[in-house]
């Protein structure tokens, strides 16, 4: 393997004179930068990405040699050493991915991921590394190695089971087949993100057809012959939800769930292939066994009895939802008897009614009282207030679109990290919403290098006559994405291996924060008419929280219906029987008994990010809401506001990384074990 890795970095430079030696970037390159010294992202280019890729990795890989031939072993020329050598690798692949997603230039994009991909297989590379790996097995069985403690001993540990996972106790044949299936998952991953995030779709409507969607979406998307092309996106979606005619909105729902289809469809089988063939060949029954082998569940079987569990507890409400909403149907259309199913792209429609005819609560009336800046601003004021941390704006950042923001953030006069905001929709873009890592933070020879990260969203951007006024469910997404934010700004921990939770503890830490928007002081202190200045009304804030648990049972239901998309794909998959991933959708809707939610002709497993980049994950949403719930009853014990509760929380929770079991972490915050009830509570269910 070490001639192996030699190789791969001279292949990677594409010459041989300087093999051997360390290499230093071009002055000029973007990312040659100090500790803690922003990248200057504007002027990043596919050359500077394609050297940064390079020079990253033959530098890497010399360490790695080093690792290796060192006469004696302790923790520094080890473990710690191999902290930083991937720390470096990760960096570049964050940043390379970052630009792929995000970059107006073409060129950047594509080297981009060409650049992730390349850190991707030499990642793969390293920790397929016999030799490496006996190395570091070698330290632990020492006997100065069976003596780390503390954080030393699970940096080892977890690198140890790393290896593990990754491949390195296989035999010649099975380690060559798993390099192989890597490299070609990772190539159709990407290809699937990029047939997604180019497709461009549109909805053309005339005057009639336009009628019950807001005047402010009207202007964003008339044209000069007095249609309106809408994009078909996810900031165009209350489509579903507001548009008068019934046609109009299965039109959208229709085009929406075709999104990249013709193209993505072919590519997602051989994934769930191709992984499945990697999770037998890793020793598991299926690819879930294997890739939830180091999540908190473990094992399929525990998720599957999660969901089962909540299937049974929210089921009897989904149902009564379903009656509720085909009275509220029956009422619209003057059918009185009509007990037909309610067809899946009038579901939002008649939702909405509901909440306007019972509750007597206009969701898109509310965004005159949201504008994103006022939001923002008010967002920003108060996870400062709440965490014990001050956010300072950079003033003309260098960042890759003119929309982009920068902050720093200080405790105190402590820098903890940076992050920025790129919150609006553009051609070629990622679509969706996202608490990004560009940096974790590690102790490192020079001082503490902070971790940095970007929040990329997709909020209703400002028009010619209006400003961004964003919905209610577009705030919650804010307030949730940026706990990813302060999440990643929290860590401080000594190695960066250690910085992420598990995954599916992960949206916990952000799922807590929608809490506060539920809480009327809070909204009110930046909620105000975009026009007027009049506070949230405090009778419109009572109605949304009288209708809170509207549809709570079919939502939860929703919810679920893709946690068993995701897990049957990837834990039911038989190679002698081949999956139909249309026909999926149907067998669940059969099994839920509940509603069809299933267009006949779509295809929306072509466009859904989740189980294209994050596979059995799903569940993870459901599974951290039970700790986000719980967590919050603190809070709500001492108050939404108080700083001791809020740091406390940020230094036992946020700041955790993988440095402490989880359950006893949250046991600490608690000050008991915790438990489903706040959760089921929140659902209206208890």
């Amino acid at each position: 393997m070490r001639l192996t890795l030699l190789l791969l970095a001279t292949l990677v430079l594409g010459c041989t004179n300087s093999k051997n030696e360390k290499i230093v970037l071009q002055a000029d390159n973007p990312f040659l930068v100090n500790l803690n010294e922003p990248i200057a992202y504007a002027k990043v280019n596919a050359n500077h990405i394609k050297e940064y890729v390079n020079v990253t990795i033959h530098n890497s890989l010399l360490d790695i040699e080093s690792i290796k031939s060192k006469d004696v072993h302790n923790f520094e020329n080890t473990f710690k050493t191999y902290d930083r050598i991937n720390n470096e690798l990760d960096k570049v692949y964050c940043n390379t991915f970052l630009l792929n997603w995000v970059s107006a230039d073409s060129l950047v994009r594509i080297e981009g991921t060409k650049g992730y991909q390349k850190i991707d297989s030499v990642i793969t590379e390293i920790r397929a590394d016999k030799d490496l790996f006996k190395t570091f097995k070698g330290y632990v069985d020492s006997d100065d190695g069976k003596l780390l403690q503390g954080n030393k001993k699970i940096l080892a540990n977890y690198i140890i089971e790393d290896f593990k996972q990754y491949g390195v106790n296989l035999n010649k044949a099975d380690l060559k087949t798993y390099k192989t299936l890597i490299a070609q998952i990772n190539k159709l991953s990407a290809q699937y993100s990029t047939n997604m995030n180019t497709a461009e779709e549109y909805l053309i409507l005339n005057e009639e057809e336009i009628d019950g969607l807001p005047e402010n979406f009207k202007d964003t998307y008339t044209l000069e012959n007095g249609t309106y092309k809408i994009p078909v996106i996810n900031a165009t979606s209350l489509v579903k939800s507001n548009a008068s005619s019934s046609q109009v909105r299965k039109a959208y729902a229709t085009k929406i769930a075709n999104i990249a289809a013709e193209q993505n469809l072919p590519i997602l089988d051989s994934l769930v292939s191709k992984r499945h063939q990697l999770g037998v060949l890793m020793g598991y029954d299926s690819y879930a066994g294997y890739n939830l082998a180091n999540k908190m569940a473990k094992t399929p079987e525990k998720v599957w009895d999660f969901i089962d569990g909540l299937l049974a507890e929210s089921k009897i409400k989904a149902l009564k939802d379903i009656e509720v909403l085909k009275t509220v149907r029956n009422t619209h259309l003057n059918t009185p008897n009509d007990d037909s199913a309610i067809d899946p792209w009038d579901y939002g429609y008649y939702f909405d009614q509901l909440l306007k005819t019972k509750y007597n609560l206009d969701y898109e009336k509310m965004r005159e009282y949201l504008p994103m800046d006022a939001c923002l601003e008010g967002m920003l004021t108060l996870y400062q207030e709440l965490l014990g941390l001050k956010f300072k704006k950079v003033e003309n950042p260098s960042v890759w679109h003119k929309d982009v923001t920068m902050y720093e953030v200080y405790e105190g006069e402590k820098l903890k990290g940076s992050f920025y905001l790129d919150l609006y929709p553009r051609p070629n873009k990622e679509t969706w919403f996202y608490g990004v890592p560009l940096k974790w933070g590690s102790q490192t020879a020079k001082g503490y290098e902070v971790p940095v990260a970007m929040l990329l969203g997709n909020f209703t951007k400002a028009t010619d006559k209006l400003p961004s006024l964003i919905s209610f469910n577009e705030l919650t997404t804010l307030f949730h994405e940026f706990g990813h934010i302060v999440d990643m700004m929290s860590y401080e921990g000594e190695f960066s291996l250690l910085a992420n939770t598990k995954d599916d503890f992960a949206e916990a830490m952000s799922q807590i924060f929608e809490n506060w928007i539920d809480d009327y002081d809070i909204l009110s202190s930046f909620a105000k008419h975009y026009k007027t200045g009049e506070v949230f009304p405090k009778e419109l804030f009572n109605k949304k929280i009288e209708a809170k648990n509207a549809g709570s049972g079919l939502l939860a239901q929703l919810s679920l219906r893709y946690c068993l998309y995701d897990m049957n794909l990837y834990d039911k998959f038989n190679p002698n029987n081949f999956l139909n991933t249309n026909q999926l959708w149907k067998d669940i809707d059969t099994k839920m008994g509940v509603m069809d939610y299933y267009i006949e002709g779509t295809h929306p497993q072509a466009s859904w990010i989740h189980i294209n980049t994050n596979p059995t994950y799903y569940y993870g949403y459901l599974w951290s809401e039970v700790y986000a719930q719980d967590m919050f009853t603190e809070f709500k014990k001492n108050g939404l506001r108080d700083t001791e509760t809020g740091i406390r929380y940020r230094k036992i929770i946020l700041a955790n990384g993988a440095q402490r079991d989880i359950d006893e972490a949250v046991e600490a915050f608690l000050g008991r074990p915790t438990n489903n009830k706040a959760y089921i509570k929140s659902l209206g269910l208890e």
